[in-house]
């Protein structure tokens, strides 16, 4: 065996469910599951140590203050670079958890309304009617004194025209003369009632659908929220990756009590500990969406070039293949594996 003839020191942190220091400083928790039944085979002394955060655990593994770390560290390839993982012991993803409370009317309204899609649909109209009725004045500056006179005054009243018929409010007092401009005044009128008529079903399903739903129902709808996020957590390189803006908090409970209060629209985090917060702590006002994105696995962390990395994956694979594991898992997260 090529573990140290000693008691072993390591790392962790608090992760609910799989890391969970009790008030009388045990710790529990899938993790330390785990790696107690891989002491138990290998025949190991240790203690546990407590760092206040991931980074901090990782920094110290490297550093060689821990003969190993285990929490729930999300695998990537920057913290490989520093620390030496173990074979993956759990596979997961992201998870989204969003307010219970749903977003008043006039809020959505608001939100809807000053939305780039909509502001973009908005200007793209708006242009097509000053368009619209540049050319009825090209057409009928000189054979329609309704439209005539100087520059400014034509371009105006041609342009209120085409305004008054792209909303139906045309009293019908006035209008083009020429074939052109009559012809283009049907094509308008016509066109113009679809896109109002696609245009408002468009805002009220939008409306419609978020309230029932809520702001937030996919990944795809993050970029356009208010996102929270932990701190240091792998859950940032998404973030920057997919170049949606987000707000840092120190704990994960602190960014669930701004999401409940409604002073963010999402929080970001590794799904399975997501979830168990929620159940233990915000049942009654956050929800975890039913969604899981960008795959992560957990691992045990340990100093670059660790000798006893080896016998560290031959313990905790054939451990995650044992019966125990399946239930400490149904355990912690009913789940069945």
């Amino acid at each position: 065996m090529d573990f140290p003839d000693r008691e072993l020191i390591v790392g962790t942190k608090e992760a609910p469910p799989f890391s969970m220091k009790q008030p009388d400083g045990t710790w529990t928790g899938i993790s330390i599951e785990l790696w107690r039944q891989i002491a138990q085979e290998l025949g190991l002394k240790f203690r546990l140590v407590e760092e206040p955060s991931v980074q901090s655990l990782l920094e110290a593994t490297a550093r060689g203050d821990y003969d190993l770390s285990v929490a729930a560290m999300t695998i990537t390839p920057e913290r490989e670079r520093s620390v030496d993982f173990s074979q993956p012991f759990y596979n997961t993803g992201l998870g989204i958890a969003v307010s219970l409370n749903r977003m008043s009317i006039w809020r959505e309204i608001i939100r809807t309304m000053t939305s780039l899609g909509f502001l973009q649909a908005a200007g793209a109209l708006i242009g097509i009617s000053f368009l619209v009725g540049a050319l009825i004045w090209l057409f009928e500056r000189r054979h329609n004194e309704e439209f005539g006179g100087s520059a400014a005054r034509g371009l105006g009243a041609s342009i209120w025209w085409s305004a008054e018929v792209m909303t139906q409010a045309s009293t019908g007092h006035r209008g083009p003369r020429t074939l052109a401009g009559r012809a283009l005044a049907i094509i308008w009128m016509v066109v113009s009632i679809i896109t109002i008529a696609v245009f408002t079903a468009s805002v009220t399903s939008a409306l419609t659908t978020r309230q029932i739903r809520g702001v937030v129902s996919s990944v795809d709808d993050l970029p356009g929220v208010r996102v929270g996020a932990l701190a240091g957590s792998a859950t940032l390189d998404f973030l920057v990756r997919e170049r949606i803006g987000y707000r840092n908090f120190d704990r994960v409970e602190d960014g669930l009590n701004m999401l409940s209060s409604g002073s963010i629209d999402a929080f970001v985090y590794d799904k399975p500990l997501l979830a168990w917060l929620v159940a233990q702590k915000f049942s009654n006002s956050v929800e975890v969406l039913d969604v899981t994105f960008e795959p992560q696995s957990y691992g045990i962390a340990m100093p670059t070039g660790s000798r006893y990395r080896n016998a560290t994956d031959v313990a905790l694979l054939e451990a995650i293949r044992s019966e125990k594991w399946k239930q400490t898992l149904f355990s912690y997260l009913g789940e069945k594996r």
